[in-house]
C-alpha cells in the first residue's frame, strides 16, 4: 500500500496541471445547524470536488463544480436566456471555490453507514455553518484520505510560504481538525448512489492509498447485474518463460493488480524486475519477477493494450492467462528516466512484432511518433476554458435502462409469438448505411436490405424490405460493402465474388439496374465518396482503391469506369484498406500496414505520410474541415491532428502541404483503459475488436463525438474531453449480443443507430454510462421499452418479409 506521505509528492509533481486531485462524484450540501432558514440545503445534486492551483505560488483552492448530464447545460442556458454579460454569474452558480486555509477547518469522516464526508466552515455564514461534500459510494476510502492529506499539504504551503516536501507528519497534523464533529447533512439518496459501483480513475485513484475496507453497495432499486464474488482478484500462476535471445529492457518497479470487486489497483509487490526480451523471430516476451515470486510472463502483442502515464510514473497493461481470462496490471517506476527506458524497450518489441522490421531501421521521427502515440497525451490545441467545459460534461447522468428509443411501433393485439427473431437461412445483419439527404437507414442482411425511417421523435420505423439483391443477370449475392449515392437515390454495392465490378441499385425501385465494370486488371478493394457530403448532391464520380492503387470512378463513361488520367498506382505493396474524404475533397488513405497518406487530389504523390504503429487500419474517417483524421484499428482508435503549428506552412493542413522533417502530425491513441478492457474480457471472454469508428456529421455541424463498438459494447468518445486530456473520456452501453454496425444519425450526436444480429435500434446517447462494474456487466434490453405488449426492437411477421432485422 502506498504511504500517504508519498501521495502528495506524485500528485503535486506535474506543475503544469491545474488540478491536483479530484473526487469525481458526490453531492454538496450547506448545513446550518442553528439557522431558522432550514437545517440543510442541497447545493449541487451531482458534483466533483477538486484541489487546484491558483496563479499565486503556495496558494490553492478547494473547488466544488457541478456536473451536468449530457446536453443539460445547453438546455438550462437556453431556458434562462443567458447573455454574454451573465457569464460570471453563471460560473458562480456552477462552481464553489474556497481558498485552502486553516480557517476552513477542513476535515473528513468515514461513517459506519459507509458514507465518506468532506466538511469545511462556511466563512460567510453563521459560526456553526459548514459545507459538506458527501462522496459517491463509488469513491474509494483511500482517495478521500489522500484528498485530505493533499489539503493539509496545501494549507502548510500557504501558512509557511514554502514547499511541503520537508514537512514532517507532526507539521501537517496541525491542520487536522478531526476533533470537530461533522453533523449529518440528511442527504437524499441520489440517482448515482442507487446505480454506481466502485470504479477506478487513473488520474487520481491509481496512486492513492488503497482502502482495505470494502464499501457495500446500497441500492433503492432491484439490481439487474450478476451476483459478484466478494473475494479480491488473485493473480494467476505465471507462465513458463522461454529462453531469451536478447534483453531489450529490464527495470525495477512496484507491481499492482486491478481488483474487479473494489475497482482499484492493489499492490502485490513493492519491488519487481520487469524484463522485455526477444525470444524468436519477431517474437517478444514480457516477464515480471519479484524477490520471492515469479509474477507473470506473456507475449508482447497488441492485446496487452499498453498505456504509459509519465505524470504518475505508471505503465498499465493487460495480461491474458492460459485459460483466456484477463487481468489488468500496473507498474510504477521510481522516476521518469526509468519509465522512458522501459517504454522504449517495450514499444520496440511491440512495433517489431507487428511490422516485422527492426526498430533501428525506422526513422528517428517515426520512432518518436510511435512513442508519443502510446502515451497519455494532452492535445496542444486545448483552448482556455475548454478543459472546464469538458469537466462539466464528465459525469453523464446514469439513466434507467429503459431510457432509449425503440426500433419500431407495434399494435397492441400482437403477441410475442408473432415475433420473428432469426432467418431460416442463418443470415444476420452485417452493414449499416445512414442516409444524409433523407431520413432513412439501410441494413444489409445476407441478400436482403431492410429500410428504416427516422421518425421526428427519434425512433426507427420499419419501411420496407428489398428482398432480393441480385445482379442484372439474376444472380443473388450478399453485398460486401454498400454506399449511398446521388442524393440517396442510389446505392453502390460490391460483390465479393466479382472484385472488378460494382453495382448500382435504384432505391426507388429496390433493384440493381447497372453493373459497372471498373477495370480488367485493377480490382476494387474499397470505395469512398468524392467529397464528404457528395451523397447529398447529384455527384456521380467517386473514389476507388485496390490494394496498390487509388483512382477515380466515373459511371458515365463508356466501357471501363476507371479514369486512367486520375490513377495513382504504387510499385510497392501498400495494401490499402480504407479511405475517407473531406468537404473540399482532400483524401486520406489507410493501409493494412497501419500507415496513412494524405492527398489534396488524385494522381499525385501524397503530401503527408503518417507512419504505422503496427496494427492494420480497418476504418477511416475525416472531419469535414480536414483537421482531424480518425483511424480504427482492432484494439484502439487513432485521432490525428492534421494542422501544422509552426514552420513555413503554419496553419496549413497535412493534406495541403507536407509537414517538415522534424514535425509530424500529433497522434492521440484512443483506447479503453486497461482495467476496463480486462472487465470486458472478464464478462465476454472475447478480445477487443472495434467496428469502424465515425465522427458525428452534418454540413453545419462540428465534430463533437466519436462512435464505435466492440463485441456487445457500444462506445462513444467526447471530443472536448479527449482534447482536454481526460483519462476516461468515453461512455458505454452494453447489449446482450454483439454489435454488427453503428453510426450517428445524420446531423446530430445525440442519437445512435445500432445494428445487432437480428435487431436495429436508435438509442439516445444520454442513455450511455460511464464504465463501471455494473454498466459493464449489465446488458441493456435491445429496443428499449416494451410497447403495447410487444417486445421492443423485434419486427413481426407482417412487418418484414422473411427477415426480422
Amino acid at each position: 500500500m502506498f504511504m500517504l506521505r508519498n501521495v502528495g509528492k506524485y500528485l503535486f509533481g506535474g506543475a503544469s496541471k491545474e488540478s491536483i486531485i479530484e473526487i469525481p462524484q458526490g453531492q454538496l450540501y450547506l448545513v446550518r445547524p442553528l439557522s431558522p432558514k432550514g437545517y440543510s440545503e442541497l447545493i449541487f445534486k451531482d458534483a466533483a470536488a477538486t484541489i487546484r492551483r491558483t496563479g499565486q505560488e503556495f496558494n490553492y483552492q478547494l473547488v466544488v463544480q457541478r456536473a451536468y448530464e449530457e446536453g443539460e447545460e445547453e438546455l438550462l442556458a437556453g431556458e434562462e436566456g443567458e447573455e454574454d454579460g451573465e457569464g460570471a454569474l453563471s460560473a458562480e452558480k456552477d462552481e464553489k471555490a474556497f481558498l485552502l486555509d486553516e480557517g476552513l477547518c477542513f476535515r473528513s469522516e468515514l461513517r459506519e453507514s459507509g458514507d465518506k464526508i468532506l466538511a469545511w466552515r462556511d466563512l460567510s455564514g453563521d459560526p456553526a455553518d459548514l459545507y459538506e461534500f458527501v462522496c459517491d459510494r463509488s469513491s474509494q476510502a483511500g482517495l478521500v484520505e489522500a484528498f485530505e492529506q493533499v489539503a493539509k499539504q496545501c494549507q502548510y504551503q500557504r501558512k509557511y510560504q514554502k514547499s511541503h516536501q520537508d514537512a514532517t507528519e507532526n507539521d501537517l497534523d496541525q491542520f487536522s481538525f478531526t476533533e470537530q464533529p461533522i453533523p449529518d447533512a440528511s442527504p437524499i439518496l441520489s440517482e448515482t448512489e442507487s446505480s454506481s459501483l466502485p470504479t477506478i480513475r487513473a488520474s487520481s485513484t491509481a496512486f492513492s492509498p488503497l482502502s482495505e475496507q470494502k464499501m457495500a453497495k446500497k441500492s433503492t432499486k432491484k439490481s439487474t447485474s450478476p451476483t459478484r464474488e466478494s473475494t479480491p482478484t488473485v493473480a494467476p500462476a505465471a507462465a513458463k518463460n522461454p529462453e531469451s535471445r536478447e534483453i531489450l529492457a529490464a527495470e525495477t518497479a512496484e507491481l499492482h493488480i486491478f481488483d474487479f470487486n473494489s475497482g482499484a489497483f492493489m499492490i502485490q509487490d513493492d519491488r519487481v524486475t520487469a524484463t522485455v526480451s526477444e525470444i524468436g523471430d519477431w517474437q517478444y516476451w514480457l516477464h515480471i519477477v519479484g524477490t520471492e515470486k515469479d509474477w507473470l510472463g506473456q507475449p508482447v502483442v497488441a492485446d496487452i493494450n499498453p498505456v504509459f502515464n509519465f505524470e504518475y510514473l505508471s505503465f498499465i497493461f493487460n495480461h491474458y492467462a492460459e485459460d483466456g481470462s484477463a487481468y489488468s496490471w500496473l507498474l510504477r517506476f521510481k522516476n521518469q528516466e526509468t519509465e522512458e527506458r522501459f517504454q522504449e524497450g517495450l514499444m520496440q518489441a511491440l512495433w517489431e512484432q507487428l511490422n516485422e522490421i527492426k526498430w533501428k531501421k525506422a526513422k528517428d521521427n517515426d520512432r518518436e511518433y510511435v512513442l508519443d502515440a502510446f502515451q497519455d497525451l494532452t492535445m496542444e490545441d486545448v483552448q482556455e476554458g475548454d478543459e472546464e467545459e469538458a469537466e462539466k460534461q464528465d459525469e453523464v447522468e446514469e439513466e434507467d435502462e429503459d431510457d432509449g428509443q425503440k426500433s419500431e411501433h407495434y399494435d397492441s393485439d400482437e403477441s410475442e409469438d408473432d415475433v420473428v427473431t432469426r432467418d431460416s437461412d442463418g443470415n444476420v445483419n452485417s452493414q449499416l448505411a445512414v442516409g444524409y439527404k433523407h431520413d432513412r437507414s439501410f441494413v444489409v442482411r445476407g441478400s436482403k436490405i431492410g429500410v428504416f425511417k427516422h421518425t421526428p421523435n427519434n425512433n426507427l420505423e420499419f419501411s420496407t424490405t428489398i428482398s432480393k439483391v441480385q445482379t442484372p443477370k439474376g444472380k443473388l449475392f450478399s453485398p460486401k460493402k454498400v454506399m449511398l449515392h446521388a442524393e440517396d437515390a442510389n446505392m453502390v454495392l460490391q460483390n465479393d465474388n466479382d472484385p472488378n465490378s460494382l453495382y448500382r441499385m435504384d432505391l426507388e425501385y429496390g433493384k440493381i439496374v447497372d453493373e459497372w465494370k471498373v477495370h480488367d486488371d485493377i480490382p476494387v478493394n474499397t470505395f469512398a465518396p468524392e467529397k464528404k457530403f457528395s451523397q447529398m448532391t447529384n455527384e456521380q464520380t467517386f473514389l476507388g482503391l485496390s490494394r496498390n492503387a487509388l483512382y477515380r470512378i466515373d459511371p458515365r463513361v463508356s466501357g471501363n469506369k476507371l479514369i486512367d488520367s486520375e490513377l495513382k498506382q504504387y510499385v510497392s505493396k501498400n495494401d490499402f484498406s480504407a479511405a475517407a474524404t473531406t468537404d473540399k475533397g482532400y483524401i486520406a488513405v489507410a493501409s493494412n500496414k497501419g500507415d496513412i497518406r494524405m492527398f489534396d487530389r488524385l494522381g499525385i504523390n501524397a503530401k503527408t505520410h503518417i507512419p504505422a504503429l503496427g496494427e492494420p487500419i480497418i476504418g477511416l474517417d475525416v472531419s469535414a474541415d480536414g483537421r482531424w483524421v480518425l483511424a480504427t484499428c482492432r484494439t484502439y482508435l487513432l485521432l490525428i491532428d492534421a494542422l501544422q503549428r509552426d514552420g513555413k506552412h503554419e496553419g496549413k493542413l497535412g493534406f495541403e502541404r507536407s509537414f517538415s522533417k522534424d514535425a509530424k502530425p500529433q497522434p492521440r491513441r484512443l483506447g479503453l483503459q486497461p482495467q476496463h478492457v480486462a472487465q470486458f474480457r472478464h464478462e465476454t471472454n472475447a478480445a477487443l475488436a472495434f467496428t469502424p469508428a465515425h465522427f458525428n456529421t452534418g454540413i453545419d455541424d462540428t465534430e463533437t463525438s466519436i462512435i464505435t463498438a466492440t463485441g456487445p459494447f457500444i462506445v462513444t468518445w467526447n471530443m472536448k474531453q479527449v482534447l482536454a486530456g481526460r483519462k476516461d473520456p468515453y461512455t458505454i452501453k452494453r447489449y446482450g449480443e454483439d454489435i454488427k454496425a453503428d453510426n450517428f444519425k445524420y446531423g446530430t450526436d445525440k442519437n445512435v443507430i445500432v445494428a445487432l444480429p437480428n435487431e436495429v435500434n436508435m438509442v439516445a446517447k444520454r442513455s450511455f454510462r460511464k464504465p463501471t462494474r455494473e454498466s459493464i456487466a449489465t446488458p441493456a434490453r435491445a429496443g428499449g421499452r416494451r410497447s403495447s405488449g410487444r417486445i421492443g426492437g423485434h419486427l413481426g411477421r407482417d412487418d418484414i418479409v422473411n427477415s426480422p432485422y
